[in-house]
């Protein structure tokens, strides 16, 4: 037994209009499939221009171990040079990802390959962040702290993208005071036997192909896992509901701080604790 997923909507081009009253308006995920096609980074962007550019560069390097009390929020797990990394990326499977790292502000050059899409969102105007994995690298299941809008486009390769939507959180082994879901959970192909409510969700899937553009609505959750090494990079648009920017807010001001507090004073107690949580909270409305 697989989960039940839905392949996301796709659309080669799409105006302005179209995209906000019927994908953002609605908080419906789709993909544009040539949004990019006249971008510079359409044909520039690949493994061997990033190393040519940027490959004196160190990086933070990110796995896929579980979450410790010793780790800081988002705090790197190895750094290596930008094109030690990618050499590495294209010699063998690897489980180290770069993660929102600003690789633009070191290499203020790559501004000029790509262009502020005029979709019908108002998109923050800081530097995007990118994303790079090696092949079957995977993102654990997750929703982003800000509730944004993302426009999240793929270079060099192929990446499997798994969403779900917010009102599907009952059945995804949410754990408390963090935006994961439980990370032994597999979800290219759960135990369903020790995840039950996993067979209850609705998910939607795609593979994003080179210069494709995904977009996933305010409070989405998603999986990410590199078919092929490759990176990706993300724009953002605040939420336009205000439940969400006040959960958002939330998030920020008031949920990391308490649980980096709670992790020095408890220490792994708390991530086991945390763990078992969404377990129980999970199978209580089951």
């Amino acid at each position: 037994m697989a989960l039940a997923l839905t392949e996301i909507e796709r659309v080669k081009t799409i105006s302005k209009e179209d995209f906000y009253n019927n994908y953002v308006k609605k908080q419906k995920p789709v993909v544009v499939e040539q949004l990019t096609s006249d971008w510079p980074a359409y044909d520039k962007w690949h493994l061997n221009y990033i190393k040519e550019v940027a490959g004196n560069k160190i990086v933070p390097l990110y796995d896929d171990r579980p979450v410790s009390h010793k780790d800081g929020f988002n705090e790197a797990h190895a750094e290596m040079k930008m094109a030690d990394y990618i050499d590495l990326l294209q010699s063998k499977p690897t489980n180290y990802r770069i993660f929102l790292y600003n690789l633009m502000k070191e290499v203020p050059a790559l501004k000029e390959d790509f262009k502020w899409p005029d979709i019908g969102l108002k998109l923050v105007k800081q530097l995007p962040m990118l994303f790079f994995g090696g092949e079957n690298s995977k993102v654990f299941m997750h929703y982003d702290i800000d509730y944004s809008n993302i426009l999240h486009f793929h270079f060099h390769g192929k990446k499997r993208c798994m969403l779900f939507a917010p009102d599907q959180t009952p059945y995804l082994y949410k754990v408390p005071h963090a935006l994961i879901s439980r990370e032994d959970i597999d979800f290219d192909e759960p135990d369903f036997e020790k995840w039950p409510a996993l067979k209850k969700a609705k998910g939607l899937v795609t593979d994003l192909n080179h210069g494709e553009m995904l977009y996933m609505p305010e409070g989405y959750w998603h999986y990410m896992k590199y078919v092929t090494p490759g990176f990706s990079m993300s724009l953002r648009a605040f939420p336009t509901s205000v439940t969400n920017l006040s959960k958002a807010a939330y998030n920020v001001f008031i949920m990391r701080h308490f649980d980096n507090v709670m992790r020095k004073w408890k220490g792994q107690k708390w991530i086991e604790y945390k763990n078992q949580k969404a377990i129980e909270n999970t199978h209580k409305y089951q």
